[in-house]
C-alpha cells in the first residue's frame, strides 16, 4: 500500500467554534494519539483526506512537530446528510509495527447454476499486518459453489506477512439455497382467490 502524504497543520484552537471556522475554511480537526504519546490535535486538508479515505486502511504521513510520522485512520465522524468528514482520529503508528484492521471481501465467479444466493457473512475480514504494508482487500474465489457451501477464514489465502484476526473457523461467506413455496401451499392460495 502507497503512503498518502496530508499537509497538516497543529491546531491551538479548540471546542465547537474552532471546529466550525476550521471546517469553513475547507479543514478537518483530527487528533492523533498512539505509542504513549499526548494526544496532538491537527487540521487537516479537507479534499485531501476524503479522497484518502477512499482507499480503506490508507496510510497518511501527516508532519507533527516538524516531523513526518505514519498514521492509520481509527474512526471518522461523519455528517448524518451530506456525509462529509466532520473529525478524524488518527492511530500514530511506527515502520515494522503490527496492527489489526479489516480489509474488505471481494468475490469473482459464478455460483452453480439454481438460484442460489451467496451470503457475506464477514464483510470484512480482521487481519494483523505490518502497518506499512496492509492489503487493500482480499479476494475470494465462489466458482461454481452449490448451496450449503462456506468458505471458513482458514480457506483464504493471504499476502505474505498478513495472519488472520479471527478464528480460523470463522464462516466468511456462505451458500444459501433459492426459497421456493411448496406446491401445496401454492395450489391451496390459487383456490383460496378463486372463491
Amino acid at each position: 500500500m502507497s503512503e498518502i502524504r496530508l499537509a497538516a497543520e497543529t491546531r491551538t484552537e479548540f471546542g465547537k467554534g474552532a471546529a466550525r471556522r476550521a471546517r469553513r475554511a475547507g479543514f478537518v480537526p483530527g487528533v492523533v494519539y498512539g505509542h504513549g504519546h499526548a494526544p496532538v490535535h491537527l487540521n487537516l486538508p479537507g479534499h485531501d483526506l476524503m479522497m484518502a479515505l477512499k482507499t480503506p486502511n490508507a496510510l497518511l504521513v501527516v508532519p507533527i512537530e516538524g516531523k513526518d510520522e505514519y498514521v492509520l485512520p481509527k474512526a471518522v465522524q461523519r455528517e448524518a446528510i451530506k456525509r462529509s468528514i466532520e473529525h478524524v482520529d488518527l492511530l500514530l503508528v511506527k515502520r515494522g509495527e503490527k496492527v489489526t484492521v479489516e480489509i474488505p471481501v471481494h468475490t469473482e465467479g459464478e455460483l452453480a447454476p439454481g438460484g442460489n444466493l451467496l451470503e457475506h457473512v464477514l464483510n470484512a475480514l480482521p487481519i494483523e499486518a505490518e502497518a506499512t504494508h496492509l492489503p487493500e482487500s482480499v479476494t475470494v474465489s465462489v466458482e461454481g459453489l452449490e448451496a450449503g457451501a462456506s468458505i471458513h477464514a482458514k480457506d483464504i489465502v493471504l499476502p505474505a506477512g498478513v495472519a488472520l484476526a479471527v478464528e480460523a473457523d470463522a464462516v466468511v461467506l456462505q451458500v444459501i439455497g433459492a426459497q421456493a413455496a411448496p406446491a401445496e401451499d401454492e395450489a391451496a392460495e390459487a383456490e383460496g382467490a378463486e372463491a
